[in-house]
C-alpha cells in the first residue's frame, strides 16, 4: 500500500518530469526545432533523450498521471551479503575518503579488504544504495558545485579593509562632434563591507586613466585601504594602475577567470546603477556634467540612505540581530570602529602622475601628445623627465638631474605664419634698468683713477724723502 509521502514523492516526480518536457508539447514546432531542444534540456538536466522521449509519449497516453513514477515497495535482496549495512558504511567511508572514486573502484577495494567475497556485490546494487545514502555521482557534483559558488562570496569585516572597482556602460550623449552620441562608462569604487561607495563618475570613453581618476579621488574621500579587487579587464591590469596603488601601499587582488560570484557586489550595484539609467532617459539628459550631478544626487539621497540586502543578509549569517528596518551603506560606514587612514594631498598627487621621457629639440621643446611644450635652452640635446596627470594633459612637470623640477607651458601658435618667431620665454630680450657693461666701465675706470693717485703719491714721497737706503 503506497503511503501519503509515496504519493506527494510521485506528484513532485511527475511535476518534475513536466516541467522537462513542456517546451515540447507545442504543435507548432517543427520536428527540426524539437529535435535541438529536446538535446538542450537533455544536456541541460543530465538525462538521456530516450527519457525524454518517454516521457513525451506517456503524456500524451495518459496525461499527468502518466508521468508519475510507480512506486514499487522495497524489500531487502535475499542476494545481498548478511554484513551488507556495514559493507555500505565502508563504501560511503571510501567515497567520502576519495569523491572521484568510481563505484566499480569500491566494490574493488571492498572485496580486496575482504568485506565480502568477489563477484557478490553488483555495481547496480551498490550505486543505487549509495544514492540514497545521498553520495552518488551527481549527488557529489551538485554538492562541490554548490560549495565552490558559496566558498565565493565573501565580506570583509570592516571597511577600507577591501575596495572593489568595475566599469559599466553607461547612456549616450549628444558630446560628440557636431553632437554625435557618444557611448559613456561609469567607473567605481566601492568599499566591500558596508557597501558604500567611495567614488563613482560617468566618463566618455574606457581607457585606463579613468580607473586612475576613481581611485585618486577615492584615496583623497576616504582615505587609504588596505586593498582593491578587481577582474581581469585591461583597465584594471594596467602598469600604470599597479604602480600608482603599490606607492600607497594598496595591495591588488584579482578575481578568478570566469568567477562572476565573487564580484558579485558590482554585480547588485550595477542593478542599481540600471535604475538610475532608465530615470536618466526619461529626463532627457544631454551633457556629461548633467549626467554625473544627477548621479551624485541619486547617490547621496537614495542608494546610500537606502537599506542593503546584502548587509543584513551579512549579520544575519554570523547570527546578530539586525534592526527591522534594515542597515544602509551610510550608517554602516558611519558606524564601523575601524579608523580612516588619510594621506597627504600632494603624496597621493604624485602617486597617480604618469612619468614619460622627452628629448629637448634645438628651439627648446618637446614634444608631448601632439603639442609642443616650452623647456629651458639649458637642456637643449638632452632626454628630461616629465611627469603629469592623465587626466589634466596640458600641465608638465619637467625634471632634469641638477636642475629644480619646473612646469612647461604648451607653445603657443598664432593665427598667420610668423617670419620672426619670438623666442621662448626664457630666451626673451629683458628691459634693463641701465646697461651693465657702462656700469663696469665707469667702475673701473674709478678704480684707474685711484691706482695712478696712489701712484703720484709714492713718486713725491720718494723725491722729498731725504736719505734712502
Amino acid at each position: 500500500m503506497n503511503t501519503a509521502k509515496d504519493e506527494k514523492w510521485r506528484d513532485e516526480k511527475a511535476l518534475e518530469r513536466y516541467t522537462l518536457i513542456a517546451p515540447l508539447l507545442g504543435d507548432g514546432l517543427d520536428q527540426a526545432k524539437k529535435l535541438v531542444m529536446r538535446e538542450d534540456i537533455a544536456s541541460r538536466n543530465g538525462i538521456s533523450l530516450r527519457s525524454l522521449y518517454r516521457y513525451e509519449a506517456a503524456f500524451r497516453k495518459e496525461g499527468f498521471s502518466g508521468l508519475r513514477p510507480s512506486v514499487r515497495p522495497q524489500r531487502p535482496s535475499s542476494k545481498l551479503p548478511d554484513n551488507f549495512p556495514e559493507i555500505l558504511r565502508q563504501a560511503v567511508q571510501l567515497k567520502r575518503e576519495v569523491p572521484s572514486r568510481s563505484v566499480s573502484q569500491i566494490i574493488y577495494i571492498l572485496e580486496l579488504e575482504g568485506w565480502a567475497p568477489p563477484g557478490t556485490l553488483k555495481r547496480s546494487t551498490m550505486q543505487k544504495h549509495l544514492y540514497n545514502a545521498g553520495f552518488g555521482q551527481k549527488q557529489m557534483q551538485m554538492y562541490r558545485d554548490a560549495r565552490n559558488s558559496s566558498s565565493k562570496r565573501f565580506c570583509k569585516p570592516h571597511r577600507m579593509m577591501l575596495v572593489q572597482g568595475d566599469i559599466k556602460y553607461g547612456i549616450k550623449l549628444p558630446i560628440g562632434k557636431n553632437g554625435a552620441m557618444v557611448q559613456t562608462y561609469l567607473s567605481s569604487a566601492i568599499d566591500d563591507h558596508s557597501r558604500y561607495v567611495l567614488h563613482s563618475r560617468f566618463y566618455d570613453s574606457q581607457e585606463e586613466s579613468i580607473v586612475e581618476d576613481t581611485f585618486h579621488k577615492a584615496v583623497l574621500k576616504a582615505g587609504k585601504f588596505d586593498a582593491c579587487y578587481f577582474d581581469n579587464g585591461t583597465q584594471y591590469i594596467a602598469r600604470q594602475l599597479k604602480f600608482s596603488l603599490s606607492r600607497l601601499g594598496i595591495t591588488i587582488r584579482h578575481a578568478p577567470v570566469r568567477s562572476g560570484k565573487s564580484k558579485g557586489k558590482c554585480e547588485k550595484f550595477h542593478q542599481v546603477v540600471d535604475k538610475f539609467l532608465a530615470e536618466a532617459k526619461v529626463h532627457r539628459i544631454r551633457t556629461l556634467e548633467e549626467l554625473n550631478r544627477h548621479w551624485s544626487n541619486y547617490l547621496e539621497e537614495y542608494y546610500h540612505d537606502s537599506p542593503h540586502a546584502g548587509i543584513r543578509e551579512y549579520y544575519e549569517s554570523m547570527g546578530v540581530p539586525v534592526p527591522e528596518g534594515g542597515i544602509s551603506p551610510v550608517q554602516e560606514w558611519n558606524r564601523d570602529s575601524r579608523p580612516l587612514t588619510f594621506l597627504d594631498a600632494g603624496v597621493v598627487a604624485e602617486a597617480f602622475l604618469h612619468h614619460e621621457e622627452r628629448l629637448v629639440d634645438k628651439g627648446a621643446c618637446i614634444s608631448f601628445r601632439g603639442k609642443k611644450f616650452e623647456t629651458k635652452p639649458a637642456l637643449i640635446g638632452c632626454t628630461v623627465g616629465i611627469a603629469y596627470d592623465p587626466m589634466v594633459p596640458e600641465v608638465l612637470t619637467v625634471s632634469y638631474p641638477g636642475m629644480e623640477p619646473f612646469t612647461a607651458h604648451p607653445v603657443r601658435i598664432g593665427s598667420f605664419c610668423d617670419k620672426n618667431p619670438a623666442l621662448p620665454l626664457s630666451m626673451q630680450p629683458k628691459e634693463a634698468e641701465a646697461s651693465r657693461l657702462l656700469n663696469a666701465l665707469e667702475k673701473k675706470q674709478g678704480q684707474s683713477v685711484q691706482r695712478r693717485a696712489d701712484a703720484i703719491s709714492f713718486g713725491s714721497y720718494r723725491k722729498d724723502g731725504g736719505d734712502h737706503v
